[in-house]
């Protein structure tokens, strides 16, 4: 079967616990750690790992059993462990994946009517007003298609709308002031 990186990953955790309990010299762990990042079986690891105690050492056990009265007992009976079957105990483990969680889902779009109604109306007090009527048909435009498919914007839309029809009306203004005062 092939191994993934966690795999791999754990693998290594067991060669540099063998290199700092000094069970290997650091050649041999440098080559193993080497042979164990080209390996992608389970059968490529484990022969790696096949001398190295893997998980907690075990502290010695005494042949005697102590007891309460008198001095230790040699054990005259041993126990055998039934044969396991399905996982070796000793051996590489399932590996349970937390379910990722859900992505953030993307931002809703700006809508491009909006932005550029925004511009034209801004642009109207730098250009005496030749950016007026773009900005107001690109505002209705904008708010129209915002209402029908949901897209963010509308703030900048109506923006464009206020600038130009206020360039608009100041234009009007000054054609009448223009007319009355000549």
């Amino acid at each position: 079967m092939r191994a993934s990186d966690s795999d791999r990953e754990r693998a290594a955790d067991v060669l540099k616990a063998g290199f700092a309990e000094g069970r290997l010299t650091k050649d041999e762990f440098d080559d193993r750690v080497r042979r164990l990042h080209e390996t992608s079986t389970y059968a490529e690891i484990q022969p790696l790992l096949a001398d190295l105690p893997q998980g907690p050492v075990p502290g010695p056990v005494s042949p005697y059993a102590p007891t309460t009265f008198g001095p230790p007992v040699m054990p005259s009976v041993v126990i055998h462990r039934p044969p396991v079957y399905g996982p070796v105990p000793g051996g590489p483990r399932p590996i349970y994946h937390a379910p990722r969680p859900m992505p953030f889902p993307p931002p809703p779009q700006t809508n491009g009517n909006a932005v550029a109604a925004m511009v034209c109306g801004i642009s109207c007090f730098f250009t005496y007003g030749l950016t007026a009527i773009p900005a107001v048909i690109l505002g209705h435009r904008a708010r129209a298609t915002i209402r029908r498919t949901g897209e963010t914007g509308d703030g900048m839309a109506l923006g464009g709308l206020v600038m130009g029809y206020l360039s608009l009306a100041l234009i009007a203004i000054g054609i009448v002031l223009l007319v009355t005062l000549t």
